[in-house]
């Protein structure tokens, strides 16, 4: 997997971060250039090249964001391509790679395995091959079995081949977290699952699968062994008890600050209401589906969503965000710091410094980049700052939420957003080891000095 180029006496590596960047940009740039093909355009005239590497960007990094009408204007070519790079993007290309490689049985190297444990995000190269099949395996059934729910309803409203197709793509695009849809193609249809704001079913289908495609495979894998283990890690019991505080807790301010709206939840019925807020809770924070109007939502729910969308869904999943396990432990160092302690403690188990080290990190530098894509995009863009944080949010975190702007982008705009999506879907910590080279380890320390906070 690493190429050694030997030039004028110097030796060249790739370290895996790198390997993951170059990776990622040569199948956006191949699913672009697929795109912009006329046979993956409806009236084939085919797409501009921005417009398309803006979209393979998008699906490649399990976005959603689009800048033309996903079920209208491609053709069935098209649509298949974004599903690849959906497929690819979610799993990550590494572990596509590493499932050609077990399928051809060859060795995973050593190597390889470092690039696979940057990829997940895992602690260690251990068990890391044996992860990645799980991963293959628990994918494949889940969204089989998804697709098959999800054909089931629609075949009462959709001719089958419709239905199956429809239930296909929807069930890889959501497990995935990308949130690209085509119910825009049905005649008289809105956009993405608005039709089916009050239907238990599909709600529950859906939800089930987001929740599943947002936890990550650690966590699943976890779960389908707690029978046998009659444990869980401290990684999946941080990750599943905050999911499900802030699922909770974004349904009941959702519910609340929409329930007089008569532009969302007001006209649904008692159940339509709690599904509704329930969707847009366990939505925001990376499917980028919705089932109300995102931009008929008060501008107090707009910022709540913004806030989600920012915390995002849990490392070595297909969401985006700073991560529910990153935003544990800033909560727990704050509580660690009001109370007098020393240590974060999370159920009876003291975090590690360098982890408290990089939380704080990762959300600063995932702050500031939002921050300054915010102010760029406000100064060439003509939309309203909420609307154009909103987007910048969405993209970074590979949300997918859109309050309108992104069809309106200019091509300056654009291009940020596929810079954010593509940041956003690496991690910024990974991009910068990436283009960064790795320094010298210090032998010597500064005497330790002490500033004045607060």
């Amino acid at each position: 997997m690493f190429k050694r180029l030997k030039k004028k006496g110097f030796t060249f590596s790739l370290n895996p971060p790198q390997v993951l960047s170059l990776g990622f940009i040569l199948i956006i740039l191949a699913g672009a250039f697929l795109l912009s093909l006329p046979v993956a355009s409806a009236d084939g005239t085919g797409q501009h090249f921005l417009d398309a590497l803006f979209m393979a960007t998008s699906a490649t990094c399990v976005t959603g964001l689009t800048v033309v009408n996903t079920g209208q204007f491609y053709s069935f070519f098209g649509e298949i391509v974004l599903l690849l790079l959906v497929q690819i993007g979610g799993l990550g290309f590494m572990t596509m790679a590493t499932l050609i490689a077990l399928v051809f049985r060859r060795k995973i190297t050593f190597r390889e395995r470092l690039i696979l444990q940057e990829a997940m995000n895992h602690n260690s190269t251990e068990g890391i091959v044996r992860l990645i099949r799980k991963v293959l395996f628990y994918s494949l059934i889940i969204e089989l079995t998804g697709a098959v729910l999800l054909t089931l309803r629609w075949w009462f409203e959709l001719p089958f081949k419709t239905a199956l197709y429809f239930g296909i793509f929807h069930s890889i695009s959501i497990f995935n977290n990308a949130g690209f849809d085509l119910f825009s193609s049905l005649k008289d249809r809105p956009g993405s699952l608005v039709h089916y704001v009050d239907d238990p079913f599909v709600n529950i289908i859906t939800i089930l699968l987001i929740v599943l495609g947002g936890i990550g495979f650690i966590v699943i894998s976890d779960l389908l062994t707690y029978r046998i283990n009659k444990k869980l890690t401290l990684h999946s019991k941080v990750v599943l008890s905050v999911s499900g505080i802030l699922i909770a807790v974004g349904c009941l301010i959702i519910f609340i600050f929409e329930f007089t709206n008569t532009h969302t939840l007001q006209p649904l019925s008692p159940t339509g209401k709690i599904l509704g807020s329930l969707f847009q809770s366990v939505s925001s924070r990376s499917a980028g589906l919705n089932t109300l109007d995102i931009g008929s939502l008060r501008q107090a729910t707009q910022f709540f969503l913004i806030i989600m969308m920012f915390i995002g869904a849990a490392p070595g999943s297909s969401g985006g965000g700073i991560k529910v396990t990153t935003f544990a432990i800033l909560i727990g160092a704050m509580l660690a710091m009001v109370r007098g302690k020393e240590d974060i403690v999370m159920f009876q188990r003291r975090i590690a410094s360098d982890r408290i080290y990089k939380a704080i990190t990762f959300t600063m530098i995932s702050f500031l980049i939002i921050v300054v894509f915010t102010m760029l995009l406000s100064t060439t863009e003509e939309f309203s700052f909420l609307g154009i944080l909103f987007e910048v949010t969405s993209a970074y975190a590979t949300a997918g939420m859109s309050l309108g702007l992104t069809p309106q982008l200019t091509s300056f705009g654009k291009i940020l957003i596929v810079l954010l999506m593509f940041i956003g879907r690496l991690g910024p910590v990974t991009l910068a080891f990436s283009l960064t080279i790795t320094p010298d380890k210090e032998h010597y320390r500064y005497p330790e000095g002490k500033i004045t906070i607060g």
